[in-house]
């Protein structure tokens, strides 16, 4: 799933190519996609893309007029920029094609979503907080000024434990499990500690994890076209993904806890004090 560094580097890079342009059509692909009708998705033809930004894992593209087109990738999206984009017209069917945008000058861009779950969704609306989950968005930790002070305001006495709530988007926007396992191993903290009971030194260590992490993710994806952030992302991750690959720091074995649909990867050593945690989804299996 693209998160906030993928997500920013995307909003740059339209930025780059889009702005200025003036948008021939705008359709849609996948219905079940467009979660607004009105204003509709074709009341952005004509009008001029004013630029692109982010709001934690939500990518905001502006339209002259006072109109966004807002996007969730979800776990199978992406941007696909073309400098010269197909003449056709966008048809429902059930490839990956979302939505097109294409502009005067025949350039644009496809949004896709690949796989069965179809969760990407898109809004056209006058204002980002006009989305649900936008609104209800925590802060954003490259923010200026959010500190470990800001951090362990918001830890302090919550329930659960790290890797549940760093990935609560009302709690902390655009980290996800990824740059959750990044920070975590970063940190030396367990993801099943609880999240409310971190001294402040484990709170300063987390809190520096974080912003160093994802300025270092979105340091390596700037300039890069949207074609090479999948690829960036997964070359740049030490632990997450990386099951049974020695620990870059100590050179432990990075172990794995599976649940239904996802996994979080972590170092017994470096982490949890050697112990390895127990894989839920495997002990129920042998239950």
């Amino acid at each position: 799933m693209p998160e906030l560094p993928e997500v920013e580097a995307l909003a740059r890079f339209l930025d780059d190519r889009g702005r200025g342009r003036v948008v021939e059509r705008a359709e849609v692909a996948t219905f079940s996609a467009l979660k607004t009708y009105d204003p509709p998705l074709d009341a952005l033809q004509g009008r001029t893309f004013e630029g692109a930004g982010r709001r934690g894992k939500y990518l905001c593209l502006s339209f002259e007029g006072g109109l966004y087109l807002v996007l969730h990738l979800a776990r199978g999206g992406w941007v696909q920029w073309r400098d010269q984009l197909s003449t056709g017209r966008a048809k429902a069917g059930k490839g990956p094609l979302a939505l097109r945008v294409r502009f005067e000058d025949g350039a644009g861009f496809d949004v896709t979503e690949m796989g069965t779950e179809k969760r990407l969704a898109a809004w056209v609306v006058r204002a980002p907080e006009e989305v649900e989950g936008v609104a209800r968005l925590g802060p954003d930790p490259l923010a200026p000024g959010f500190d470990a002070a800001a951090l362990g305001a918001l830890l302090a006495g919550r329930p659960g434990n790290l890797k549940s709530v760093l990935t609560d988007q009302s709690v902390l926007a655009g980290v996800g499990n990824a740059y959750s396992d990044e920070a975590l191993h970063t940190a030396r903290l367990s993801p099943f500690k609880p999240a409310g009971k971190l001294s402040e030194d484990e709170v300063g260590r987390l809190h520096q994890a974080l912003v160093d992490v994802l300025r270092d993710a979105v340091d390596r994806s700037a300039g890069l076209p949207a074609s090479g952030l999948k690829s960036e992302k997964k070359s740049g991750l030490r632990v997450h993904g990386r099951t049974g690959e020695p620990c870059p720091v100590c050179g432990d074995t990075i172990r794995q806890v599976a649940f239904a649909t996802k996994s979080l990867q972590y170092c017994p050593t470096c982490q949890t004090g050697g112990k390895p945690l127990a894989d839920r989804r495997l002990s129920r299996l042998l239950k």
